[in-house]
């Protein structure tokens, strides 16, 4: 069975605190479980992906939805 979701809504928010919760997150879930990270900062656009690489993550999926930043990261296994 697969992993619930992990929701991380840090629109409103300015750089560094989606990341930062995006790292909370991501040690609180289990190996290979998802975080979807949403945020309408633009600097998440460099931000995240920098992050994950630099934790081993994977990010999944990155689109943009009515000005919101929508990123899928799975936690490495």
């Amino acid at each position: 069975m697969a992993l619930p979701e992990i929701l991380v809504d840090a629109r409103g928010h300015r750089c560094p605190v989606p990341t930062l919760r995006l790292r909370r997150a991501l040690e609180a879930a289990e190996a290979g479980q998802q975080v979807r990270l949403l945020a309408d900062d633009p600097m998440a656009r460099i931000d995240v992906p920098h992050f994950a690489g630099s934790v081993g993550a994977v990010i999944l999926s990155q689109e943009e939805v009515d000005g919101c930043l929508v990123f899928v990261v799975a936690k490495p296994a």
